[in-house]
């Protein structure tokens, strides 16, 4: 891998660190709110289904963690094993798309119908 793709790698994973430490500060915030008011899951529900600020927050969260779990496992992979080139490549590209569609699915799932 030449330098410039380590150095936007290294750079996409600071960033969608510095999102995710927010996005977990947030999402950890709105659990403890919601936990101290007594609210159960259909009513934390009612209150977010169809909320657009909610659901984009949530796709944001989403998108993070499908930026930065795959780099950071790409380099695990790599310093570990070995494993380089275009196979391992192929292989963060597929976990990527993993993240992306569960996630996306539990956002749709969650604020979408």
């Amino acid at each position: 891998m030449n330098i410039r793709t380590q150095v936007l790698l290294w750079g996409a994973q600071r960033v969608s660190a510095a999102v995710l430490a927010l996005c977990v500060i947030v999402h950890l915030a709105t659990i403890v709110y919601a936990v101290r008011n007594g609210l159960d899951a259909a009513e934390i529900l009612g209150r977010t289904r169809g909320n657009p600020s909610w659901a984009a927050f949530y796709a944001v969260f989403v998108a993070a963690v499908t930026v930065h779990a795959p780099i950071g496992l790409r380099s695990i992979l790599s310093e570990t094993f070995g494993w380089r080139g275009r196979g391992l490549d192929v292989a963060m590209f597929a976990v990527a798309l993993t993240l992306l569609t569960w996630g996306s699915r539990a956002v749709y799932a969650v604020f979408g119908a």
